[in-house]
């Protein structure tokens, strides 16, 4: 779709759903371990189980095909299981889900928790963790029923042994992601912030404006007419949704594609900053430096300097 804001953006941010641990328990048990990644995901397959982390207070219930998103947290505790005697005790840190495949392909019975987190690059990692509470709660509603579909298809190339199940486990892995984030902003209230201002309808004609042609002078009237708003009402509601002004909003998408554009390709700092719609290279310079922390030109290079180091 032409204005699909929100592909674009994931597209910039180079997003990834990268499942990476699971376990199968019958018996009692529980499962802890530090959190070693901004943004960490718990999905639960089969059964039940009791999420606590260092926002919650009381437990969170994750029934079958429920998700949760972790944001930024140090560490997590999970429950589940019935019966008497002491929990088996499970650390989600080395919980590989190739312990999964075997003869019990089934399950039938336990309690499945798949586990996973989200990759992005450093501008990406800002805009996510801002835009998403320390813990979202992605409940397999009857409005979320590709959810649990994609846990399924997740579960049955983890134990199947097909050829090709680590190619389709990536593959599931990322649109896991975009099934958790369908889910979570179809169910809950989002954070003031760049994804509610991306699932916003009112706003997606400015938006559309805006990303389809980011070089040009656009004026807050503009955007108001395109949202069939007035000035002042576009302005509220936009400052309300997405947490800044509308011309803030543009510089910072400019800012955005300027990142990759850096990152990416050889454009001369010059093209860079006509093609998005700065009058002079000084100017573009400064708009980058007070965004990003640093000039464009040191930008590129520290970014090339790094690629290399990991090479």
């Amino acid at each position: 779709m032409a204005d699909d804001q929100l592909s674009e953006v994931f597209d910039h941010i180079e997003i990834q759903g990268l499942m990476s641990s699971g376990f199968a328990a019958r018996e009692p048990w529980v499962a802890r371990g530090a959190i070693n990644h901004p943004l960490k995901f718990i999905a639960v397959a089969r059964g039940r189980a009791w999420l606590t982390t260092d926002s919650t207070g009381s437990p969170i219930a994750l029934d079958t095909g429920d998700v949760a998103i972790l944001n930024n947290r140090a560490w997590l505790e999970l429950r589940g299981g019935a019966g008497d005697g002491p929990p088996r005790d499970i650390d989600v840190t080395t919980a590989s889900y190739a312990s999964l495949r075997g003869d019990d392909i089934d399950h039938a019975g336990a309690d499945v928790v798949l586990g996973g987190h989200v990759a992005l690059n450093s501008v990406g990692r800002a805009l996510l963790l801002q835009a998403l509470p320390p813990v979202g709660h992605v409940r397999a509603s009857p409005a979320a029923t590709h959810l649990r579909d994609r846990l399924d298809q997740i579960l049955d190339e983890l134990t199947g042994g097909r050829v090709g199940s680590a190619f389709a486990i990536r593959q599931h892995g990322q649109l896991l992601l975009l099934d958790m984030l369908r889910g979570y902003v179809d169910q809950a209230e989002l954070p003031t912030g760049w994804l509610r201002a991306l699932t916003d309808d009112r706003l997606r004609p400015a938006l559309s404006l805006m990303h389809a042609e980011p070089a040009k002078p656009w004026r807050l009237e503009a955007l108001a007419s395109a949202s069939a708003m007035s000035r002042t009402s576009f302005a509220t509601h936009f400052r309300t949704v997405a947490g800044m002004p509308p011309l803030t909003y543009l510089n910072r998408w400019r800012m955005l594609l300027a990142q990759r554009a850096l990152r990416d390709g050889d454009d001369p700092i010059g093209s860079l900053a006509s093609a998005l719609g700065y009058t002079s290279v000084s100017a573009f310079s400064s708009a980058f430096k007070r965004e990003v922390g640093e000039s464009p030109l040191r930008y590129r290079h520290r970014l090339r300097d790094e690629a290399l180091r990991r090479r």
